[in-house]
């Protein structure tokens, strides 16, 4: 896996000793989003596409128990990995002097963008070709 699973389950019963205290839902939220998922989502968007089944299970296990901790629902790891792909794709595409902006190619058509063509598994699961595919799934609306 990716993360460190100690820092993480380290931090879970740091919420779980505050949800003993008492505090707020609002607060467990908080500290969720400032102390696990901080460390689950770092660098997602590279990393998240060549991620084994087991350990996307283990991430979603971690994020279920936060649930069930704070009594609240929280995102899944697959939607904060598409939301960021998405939004560091557009920051791309509105700066023109980024060096990767030149990957992001329309079609003909206007409303598409071109699919980058790979060779192996590894570079298809990259953040390019799922950018790329995101956006045309209906991501982005292409002016």
């Amino acid at each position: 896996m990716f993360v460190r699973g100690s820092q993480v389950h380290q931090r879970l019963f740091f919420l779980r000793t505050l949800k003993k205290n008492q505090l707020s839902s609002a607060i467990l939220v908080n500290f969720y989003r400032c102390a696990i998922e901080s460390i689950l989502t770092s660098c997602i968007t590279v990393w998240y596409e060549n991620c084994s089944a087991t350990d996307c299970k283990a991430l979603q296990r971690v994020v279920k128990t936060t649930q069930r901790i704070t009594g609240t629902p929280l995102p899944a790891i697959e939607d904060i990995q598409r939301k960021r792909c998405l939004r560091r794709a557009r920051s791309i595409l509105k700066d023109s002097s980024h060096p990767d902006h030149r990957l992001f190619n329309l079609l003909s058509s206007g409303r598409r963008f071109r699919s980058l063509r790979t060779r192996t598994s590894r570079s298809r699961n990259s953040f390019f070709p799922t950018a790329v595919s995101l956006l045309n799934s209906g991501g982005a609306a292409v002016a």
